[in-house]
């Protein structure tokens, strides 16, 4: 073959490497895609002029080739009430855990609904998707039944069948918090949870929340009201004066509102109210967060790095046709801090807690 052994000027390409080693162009993308067997003859001599030349193969004709993109989407509407600090810990999980496994990852920010699943599965943009913000129906879920590109929701819709969802179980986390509450000798609590409109278009984990939360107080005897909470400090503080007006005897709080916690401490503190002497507290937050409040909170974490993880090892499973699990729950852990003690007149544990889950 004319031009075999000769070195191209500029860079140089997949034909450039046949020509240098004296092969076809087919030969060569065979060799280094290793779809097909070839002499190790043939394939030293084409490696080596892969090396001398210096080829790197182009990245888009390899997905080209592979039918892959190597690429993933995150569905994350950045919709009303969502908490933002939280939300981009799931992002930041996923995007390292895909790199992990040689993808990139395309964020759509955008609330498009169906139509923005529809746009991604038009193109070859991304080999798959996941999806967070799930709501208990969402009007996604029929859609990504039938996509045709594998998903992974991060959040549990109330129909699972046909889905593969990975979640925080928070239908237990919310017993969990009454669990230790009641161990405490607690018998009067509130639950200040997401923004109204969280609850308002049926976001999974707030109403999961809710849930466990109420079934758990009526197995203990406690008397529990649970009510959605906004963000602002004005708001927050509205809200803790309407339910210690309408429960006076409230000793206890569940939090699920990372932007409300600082303003409820608050709000206790000018209400003269001590935490957790007066008043104790739990939350439904990061680890960090708890950590770094004042006094430090007791809470169940809301593991984001490990559900962002399994997320995207799901996906990954499903891109090489291997089975799923349709739901995979992980086990709330409650971690005992400064913000919760014993009920006024209350017996005292022996340790003066209860113990954590």
């Amino acid at each position: 073959m004319s031009g075999r052994g000769r070195v191209p000027s500029g860079q140089p390409t997949i034909a450039d490497v046949a020509r240098h080693a004296g092969v076809a162009v087919s030969t060569v993308s065979y060799v280094l895609s290793g779809k097909r067997a070839i002499s190790e003859l043939t394939r030293n001599r084409v490696l080596a002029s892969v090396r001398l030349l210096g080829y790197h193969p182009n990245a888009g004709a390899r997905a080209l080739a592979s039918r892959r993109a190597n690429v993933i989407a995150l569905v994350l509407p950045l919709r009303s009430g969502i908490q933002v600090p939280v939300v981009m810990q799931f992002a930041t999980a996923v995007v390292t855990s895909a790199r992990g496994h040689d993808h990139d990852v395309l964020l759509l920010t955008s609330d498009e609904g169906p139509q923005g699943l529809h746009r991604i599965a038009a193109g070859a943009l991304v080999d798959g998707v996941l999806v967070m913000d799930v709501e208990l129906h969402d009007v996604r879920v029929p859609l990504l039944r039938g996509l045709g590109r594998p998903s992974v929701l991060i959040g549990l819709p109330a129909e699972t069948d046909g889905l593969t969802c990975v979640d925080l179980d928070f239908h237990r986390a919310g017993q969990v918090c009454v669990e230790h509450l009641a161990g405490l000798g607690h018998r009067s609590i509130a639950l200040l949870g997401a923004p109204a409109a969280v609850y308002d278009r049926g976001t999974g984990f707030a109403h999961r929340t809710r849930a466990g939360v109420v079934e758990a107080a009526a197995r203990h005897g406690v008397e529990a009201v649970a009510l959605p909470c906004e963000e602002n400090a004005a708001e927050v503080h509205a809200r803790v004066v309407e339910l210690f007006a309408r429960q006076p005897e409230l000793s206890a709080l569940v939090v699920q509102n990372e932007a409300a916690v600082g303003p409820v401490q608050a709000t206790l503190a000018a209400l003269g109210r001590r935490v957790p002497d007066d008043v104790s507290v739990v939350a439904v937050c990061p680890d960090q967060f708890a950590e770094h409040a004042s006094p430090r909170l007791t809470s169940v974490p809301v593991p984001a790095e490990e559900i962002g993880r399994q997320a995207v090892s799901l996906l990954m499973r499903k891109l090489r046709d291997e089975p799923t699990p349709q739901v995979t729950l992980l086990e709330p852990r409650l971690t005992v801090r400064d913000s919760t003690a014993a009920a006024t007149g209350a017996p005292v544990p022996h340790d003066g807690r209860a113990a954590a889950r």
